[in-house]
């Protein structure tokens, strides 16, 4: 099924309109390379703050923790990898590992945490990232490096592969995991409606002031919102895009979406946003699916279990699927292709 409209989804933000009622308490911060911001309804300012100060605390250890190349745990395992290809490290730590790969094998390899080695060649952990694409011979190697599934054994303190030269990138599940972890420090502290909004990907809980939390979607090119989605209970909205981080050459935008097969950009789609329960698997999958692209994306979607998915591709059309469709209220729709998925 075909319509003519225009809808470009970017990455999700928090749009609080002015309205009676309690006043929301709300702080922000940086973490992941981004802000976080905390929108907290319905308790007292001290409740408020108390939960924020912890989530706030919780991030910022959380992102010592997992960096990839840093001086904490994750960065102290991949000096191990990258060495021999086998690391030690604590339970919480390979728990975290096993958890994101899980997505690797349900996504068919398109989310892969091995890719660090690959993403670091391409400067994307790095302030600015190179201005041009790195060497073929060395993406070809690095991305040989890389071990299947099955060639990975675990141990209570250990993973061992069978040669080093990779290493793991938490990357599109770190935020979502952390969302998820700060949503249940909340509801610990008997907060039971907020919003964790990590850089524009996001879980909301509960209402605001009796009404649901309106969420805007963003125009992955340009600034403004298009598009607006209620959330009136527990749900995470996230988006994958390929213009957080990346560089132009040639008249080619190089992003930092790999696509683990090829250690080269994912190209075809220009957002992907996944509405889901929680914000580890939406994180996940809206990698993975930009990695699918455009036609192929529907298949992996119902594998993994999701049924509110939009994608914009490359050459501006639209892909969503028929429950996403209910769920999006367009601002200043124009003429676009957009293709309706019920079922691949």
């Amino acid at each position: 099924m075909r319509l003519r409209r225009l809808l470009i989804i970017g990455a999700a933000l928090l749009v609080i309109s002015c309205e009676p009622g309690p006043p929301v308490w709300h702080t922000e911060f940086p973490a992941f390379g981004t802000r976080i911001d905390i929108s907290i309804a319905g308790v007292p300012e001290p409740s408020a703050r108390q939960a924020s100060d912890a989530i706030k605390a919780l991030f910022e250890s959380l992102h010592h923790r997992w960096h990839p190349w840093g001086d904490g745990e994750l960065g102290r395992f991949n000096a191990q990898l990258m060495a021999s290809g086998s690391a030690s490290g604590d339970a919480e730590l390979l728990d975290t590992i096993r958890q994101a790969m899980t997505y690797t094998r349900l996504s068919g390899g398109r989310f892969n945490p091995a890719v660090a080695a690959l993403v670091r060649e391409w400067g994307f952990n790095q302030a600015a990232p190179i201005a041009a694409p790195p060497d073929r011979a060395k993406l070809l190697e690095l991305r040989a490096a890389m071990p299947s599934q099955q060639q990975i054994d675990w141990f209570p303190d250990r993973l061992v592969s069978p040669a080093g030269g990779w290493a793991i990138d938490l990357g599109g599940f770190a935020k979502g995991l952390a969302v998820d972890r700060a949503i249940q420090l909340l509801r610990e502290a008997g907060i039971e409606n907020a919003i964790v909004n990590a850089g524009g990907d996001l879980r909301a809980i509960g209402r605001r002031n009796e009404r649901a939390w309106r969420i805007g979607i963003r125009h992955p090119r340009r600034a403004g919102v298009i598009a607006g989605i209620d959330i009136d209970g527990d749900e995470s909205v996230f988006t994958s895009g390929d213009y957080e981080r990346f560089f132009e050459n040639g008249g080619v935008r190089y992003h930092h979406i790999l696509d683990p097969e090829t250690g080269y950009p994912a190209m075809g789609t220009v957002s992907l946003t996944v509405i889901a329960g929680n914000g580890a698997l939406a994180d996940a999958s809206a990698t993975a699916l930009f990695v699918a692209g455009p036609g192929e994306w529907p298949e992996l979607a119902q594998a993994l279990g999701l049924e509110l998915v939009m994608l914009v591709a490359s050459d501006g059309h639209l892909e969503m699927t028929a429950a996403m469709v209910k769920r999006v209220t367009l601002e200043n729709p124009e003429e676009l292709d957009i293709v309706i998925v019920d079922k691949p």
